[in-house]
């Protein structure tokens, strides 16, 4: 009986194994699919991409849907205006973050925990329910149609979550060792560059390719608080929707243009991405 018992064992481990790839399997093809289906329809003739019984695999293979993207209006333009706010906002964010989180983890004041309840509470306001009051208070700085407006509207709903999840990083660094580099005659700021920032670089560049992704794929601000010659990325790709009706094959032409950046970015960081993703999540 024992010997049945310890075959049976390995056989249920193998089952519950495969069992648990095939669930991460049709997970992976769930949220693969759609970026699936903008490559095939950006790379597809255009008649094809509005036929009524479409096909699941491309039958020819073009660049026009790429020419009429870049003649349609001005791509280069929105683009770099993006990559000029999400670079602003990532840089901003993370320097401001990280030194809010430090204080937050490794100092006690008056008031911390009501700091800390309200970052947690600010992220549960609905972002459309602050477009009246953005909009007015920008107006008001005379800020309103510039892309330094639109960097100040996106850290107020990116730092919250870069001092929040930095702040779970700190933590997690034992007080001890900047306790150790200070005796070793290290200033509390030397010990946090040489001891806690080499530490917290993992959780940093998760962070910051987080915020760099919110800021990037913003579409309702960039659309009401910037006119249409200084229009972002994501709002340049409504120039495909007219009158006429709306040109699905460039669109996603558009769209697989403006995933490059992060595409890139993501291959350039995702080692230290992967590291950031699980280092914050075990006490040590």
């Amino acid at each position: 009986m024992s010997t049945t018992s310890s075959t049976s064992a390995p056989a249920a481990r193998k089952r519950t194994k495969a069992g648990w790839n095939l669930l991460g399997l049709l997970v992976f093809a769930t949220a693969g699919f759609p970026v699936y289906w903008m490559l095939n329809t950006a790379f597809k003739p255009a008649k094809d991409a509005i036929d009524p019984d479409p096909s699941l695999f491309p039958t020819g293979l073009t660049f026009d849907n790429f020419r009429r993207a870049l003649d349609i209006a001005d791509f280069w333009g929105p683009v770099g205006r993006s990559l000029v706010v999400s670079l602003s906002v990532v840089l901003i964010g993370i320097v401001v973050g990280m030194l809010a989180a430090l204080a937050i983890s490794r100092f006690a004041f008056r008031g911390r925990k009501v700091v800390i309840v309200g970052i947690l509470a600010v992220q549960m306001i609905p972002l459309v329910a602050m477009i009246i009051p953005v909009f007015l208070l920008l107006n008001d700085l005379k800020q309103y149609d510039k892309l330094t407006g639109l960097v100040i509207t996106y850290l107020t709903f990116i730092l919250p979550f870069t001092v929040w999840t930095l702040r779970g990083f700190i933590v997690n660094i034992p007080k001890e060792l900047e306790e150790a580099a200070m005796v070793d005659g290290c200033s509390r700021t030397g010990a946090f560059v040489r001891v806690v920032f080499p530490l917290l670089a993992p959780g940093m560049v998760a962070t910051s390719v987080y915020a760099f992704i919110q800021a990037w794929n913003e579409y309702l601000y960039a659309l009401m608080l910037l006119s249409q010659q200084h229009q972002t990325a994501t709002v340049w790709l409504s120039n495909f929707s007219t009158k006429h009706g709306t040109e699905y094959a460039p669109m996603m032409a558009g769209a697989t243009m403006m995933a490059v950046p992060i595409v890139v970015l993501f291959l350039l960081v995702q080692r230290k991405m992967a590291a950031g993703l699980t280092a914050g999540a075990v006490k040590g």
